[in-house]
């Protein structure tokens, strides 16, 4: 049962309890990222997850984990386009310790300077990472090409320059007005005491501001855009991507759907022709992502770098049969079978759940049961499909991201 209150601090808690487990998750969701953040001090967002775990007016940071240890606390935290998470999974009976340790985290950290330094250089070997993972790297390009000139284009990460102009004063700045309390979501699943955990992060929670001040954006027209990024690599990574739809909109569960369709398993459509048929990819596949206001239907394929041109036409077949012969009732009946039980999967454990019903609440300021994103799938009709195929359908409306080895006319090869 899930059950939704509001703190007399502002705060939203929402919990499901599961009285039959010994296990809990707790999560703190904080409606901040990428998005609320200036171009200049990019990546601030996330800066701030890490220095979380530096170090409070009470614990080091080898305290911190060291009492997180003690309780068999699992702990971790991310940060997204939308908002960041900080979360513990332990015991029932260790609940309040870990949820002592979190709201620590939250209103006592120190955000030492010296610490931040020591940071900014770790954060800095994670861009490096991430850039030697040509993968990632292609899908974060053409996230940023399809919402250019948007915040939902912003790198979450941030870059090496942006770091520089972030120090102490801008992580607390920053801090002060996004961590608000009517910003905050506590995300809790499992077996646990709900008038208790209520009242612990009321009495906490009054030291943070109250509101904070909202951002209005009007989403700026879509234009595709290319970019290819060269390095030394054994194989090119091609991402394709297109405008797709946002986490409440009605087209949302049939976006879900087609993309199952054409990329989201080993029967899917994009895998038998790249990869079954042609050989042309070991990794090819599509997946659709949401956010508040907007999404992204995205294409990846990994190939030899003489085999692109080739990818992308296998790719254009694929949505050119979209186009003219739709989809079957086969498979829709297939695909709503597999993402029912994907969502069914990761929902049976307490760290699912929490997550689920976190970023429901954070972003969207509702959150969905089980039994209504079942019912969302279900009652997807191939009227429904054709509909939100024609979003996706026009291999010339797509942006397009390569990381290979010698650069090449990416936009002629999509537009042939």
């Amino acid at each position: 049962m899930i059950r939704t209150k509001k703190l007399d601090c502002g705060t939203t808690v929402i919990m499901e309890q599961i009285p039959h487990l010994q296990s809990v998750a707790l999560g703190a969701w904080v409606r901040a990222g990428s998005v609320d953040e200036p171009s200049k001090i990019a990546g601030v967002s996330h800066y701030i997850e890490h220095m979380m775990f530096k170090g409070t007016e009470n614990r080091t940071a080898k305290e911190i984990a060291a009492d997180v240890d003690r309780i068999g606390g699992q702990f971790n935290a991310f940060t997204g386009k939308e908002a960041t998470c900080y979360y513990i999974k332990t015991l029932s009976s260790n609940l309040d310790k870990a949820a002592e340790i979190l709201l620590d985290m939250l209103l006592n950290s120190r955000m030492d300077e010296k610490e931040m330094q020591k940071e900014k250089s770790v954060i800095c070997e994670e861009i490096k990472m991430i850039q030697d993972t040509p993968d990632d790297d292609a899908h974060d390009t053409v996230c940023e090409l399809v919402f250019k000139g948007n915040p939902l284009g912003n790198s979450i990460i941030g870059t090496p320059a942006s770091l520089d102009n972030i120090d102490r004063s801008v992580l607390v700045d920053y801090m002060t007005k996004e961590y608000t309390r009517d910003s905050i979501v506590i995300a809790i699943a499992g077996n646990f005491d709900e008038n208790a955990i209520c009242e612990m992060f009321q009495d906490k929670l009054k030291v943070l501001k109250a509101e904070k001040q909202p951002k209005a954006y009007t989403l700026e027209p879509y234009c595709p855009g290319y970019k290819v990024k060269t390095k030394d690599i054994e194989q090119s990574h091609i991402s394709l991507a297109v405008r797709g739809v946002a986490l409440e909109d009605e087209e949302y569960y049939a976006m879900g759907l087609l993309s199952n369709i054409m990329g989201g398993s080993m029967s899917s459509r994009l895998f038998q022709n790249i990869r079954e048929e042609k050989g042309l990819a070991y990794s090819v596949y599509s997946v659709s992502s949401s956010f508040s206001n907007s999404g992204y239907f995205n294409i990846y394929a990994g190939v030899a770098h003489d085999k692109i041109r080739d990818a992308i036409e296998g790719i254009k077949e694929e949505l050119e049969t979209l186009k003219r012969s739709g989809v079957t009732e086969e498979e829709l009946a297939t695909a709503k079978e597999q993402m029912k039980s994907s969502y069914i999967f990761g929902q049976e454990n307490v760290t699912g759940r929490m997550f689920s019903i976190g970023k429901n609440m954070v972003i969207c300021g509702k959150i969905h049961t089980p039994e209504e994103v079942i019912e969302g799938f279900n009652r997807v009709t191939m009227d429904d499909i054709r509909r939100t195929a024609e979003r996706i359908c026009d291999m010339s409306a797509y942006c397009g991201a390569a990381v290979t080895n010698k650069d090449f006319d990416l936009k002629s090869i999509m537009e042939a």
